[in-house]
Order: C-alpha cells, then structure tokens, then sequence
C-alpha cells in the first residue's frame, strides 16, 4: 500500500462529483460568462476529474461531444475554446482530450488539425504559437506535440526543429522555462519534459539535476511551489510530481506529506479542491489535486498517464500502447 494510502484525510469523492456537476449550472453568475475562453479547457479537466474518480458517466455523453463539436471552426481546421470565439492549439488539444477520453476522434478531421497545427510551427527557432497572433512558448510545443501524438500524426512534425527549441529552453539548474533564457518553472518543467517522452528524447533531460530541483519544490507543509520562494499549490501535485513520474523519480519526494497537503485542500462542504487550504476550489486545482493523487498510487482513483494527463486506460487504447 503507498503511503499516500494512509492519509487519515479522507477524499471527498461524491463531493466532488457534485461540484463538478454543479459548475454548468451557475449561469446566472458573472463569473460563468467572463471564462468563456476557458470553457473547453474546463471541460477537459472536469471529465478528466471524473475520470480519475471512476465516474465518467456523472456527465452526460452526448451533450458534451455535441458541444465539444460546436467549437469546431472549419476555416481554421481547429476548436474554439467557446462557439463564437477564435480557434487556439490549447481548447483543440482539450477538445482531442476531450473526445478521445469518450472514444469519439472519429469525428474529427484529422488532417485539417494537422494542418492547422503545423501552420502555427516557427520556421527558424522551431517554438509553436497558440493562435494566429503569434505569441509562443513551451506550453505551445506541449500542445502541438500532444495533439499530433493523439491523432497518430507524429511524423508530419519537424521533430528536429521542435526538439531544439525545447532544448534552448533548459537551464543550469536541470529545469526548463517558457522561453529561452526565462527562468525554470516547474510548469513548464513538465511541458517541455512531457513533449520530449513523446518524442522519444528524454536523452536531453539532465535527470538527476531536474529532479534535484524538482524535490527542492517541496515545502514543509508537504505542498510544492513552482519555483523558489513562492508559496505551495496544489497545481503543482501535478506539473512536478508528473514530470518526476515519467523520468521514473517520485519516490524521490515525501509522497505522504503531499498526499495531506491536497486532501487538507478539499472544501468539505461544498466538494471540489483549492490551491491551498481555505481556498476557494476550482476545477483546474480539483483535477490536478486528484492527478497528484493518482500518481502517489491513492487507492480506489484510476491510473493517470503523466506524459498526456488523460487516464491510462485511455492512451492505451488510443496509442496502442
């Protein structure tokens, strides 16, 4: 049994599942209307929630893929994260996520994603935009790379010119940041560890010196920051413990400690998971909270694949592997 397992706090697991029932139906809220353009992103991470929770079916099927699909914007080849807004290569890859987790890529237009995807590559330094306007960083990367591998389209990638770019963005310190020369961030971390195990290039990682830094993210509290001298957050249970997983490390870290410090993040009345006790909950800290969960082997949550962030069982039916 992990030691996660003999956390004397419990996981609020109905709690959950009704709070993220409960977040479509705050339409009345401000609050709904101004996150528009992370709706498909939110949906993502709720159903990924309840994934790992053993109850996916506590959405309704066929009313989210038939919303997922209304984000579809046919002049790009991409989705929207809301029906009206602009097509962006993070609410595309949530959509793949999305669609793949309900055994559903067989509606998209494959091609026309590629396509989209790589219009969006930098000739030269090999960095990917998240739209049309340009900005790039290694979350991009990420998620082109990820995208590409969902579909089976790895091989339409200049995977040379990718890989440089992420390596530029490694630090002294073993981590790697947004951009070349910006500072480690354990987000960022993972982004850039996550594509290059997709590209089978893990060779670049200096593991021993990023998991040095990667522990060194654990504070006495059991909670991790992002980087020195910021506070603990429960969104980090995932990005530094994940990028520990796939390098094969976790066990470099007091999984006990980190179990505690998410399950004390539970709002108990209400279900969902904060950054940090007392907190407000989130969908985006209750997702990541649970994936912390599943990675320190919690019983009774399904495996979480960290390379993908999706379960398991899902990449293994849609990678074959």
């Amino acid at each position: 049994m992990s030691t996660a397992a003999q956390d004397p706090l419990p996981l609020l697991t109905d709690l959950h599942v009704a709070y993220i029932q409960s977040l479509d139906k705050k339409r009345t809220d401000l609050s709904y209307y101004y996150t528009e353009h992370l709706r498909m992103n939110g949906i993502y991470w709720g159903l990924t929630a309840l994934a790992i929770l053993n109850r996916t079916d506590a959405l309704p099927r066929d009313d989210m893929l038939a919303w997922v699909l209304s984000c579809w914007v046919p002049d790009a080849g991409a989705f929207a994260p809301h029906p009206g807004h602009e097509p962006h290569l993070h609410s595309t890859l949530s959509a793949i996520q999305i669609l793949a987790t309900h055994d559903a890529l067989d509606r998209v237009d494959s091609d026309r994603i590629v396509a989209f995807v790589l219009s969006l590559q930098d000739p030269v330094r090999g960095s990917f935009a998240g739209d049309q306007w340009g900005e790039q960083d290694s979350r991009f990367s990420y998620c082109a790379v990820s995208c590409l591998s969902l579909l089976g389209r790895l091989d339409a990638l200049d995977t040379h010119k990718t890989v440089t770019f992420i390596e530029r963005c490694r630090n002294f310190d073993g981590g790697f940041g947004m951009v070349e020369g910006a500072e480690s961030h354990a987000a960022y971390v993972w982004t850039c560890v996550g594509a290059l195990a997709m590209l089978d290039r893990l060779d670049l990682v200096d593991a021993d010196t990023l998991c040095w830094w990667l522990c060194e993210r654990q504070l006495p509290c059991g909670g991790l920051n992002g980087r020195p001298e910021k506070l603990e957050d429960v969104c980090y249970s995932w990005w530094a413990i994940a990028s520990l997983a796939i390098l094969g490390r976790t066990h470099w870290i007091d999984g006990d400690k980190l179990a505690h410090f998410i399950l004390s993040a539970q709002d108990p009345d209400k279900g969902g998971i904060a950054d940090r006790p007392d907190d407000v909950p989130d969908v985006f800290h209750t997702v990541f909270g649970l994936a912390g969960l599943s990675l320190l082997d919690y019983p009774g949550l399904q495996e979480i694949d960290p390379v993908y962030c999706m379960p398991r069982a899902v990449t293994r039916r849609v990678l074959g592997k």
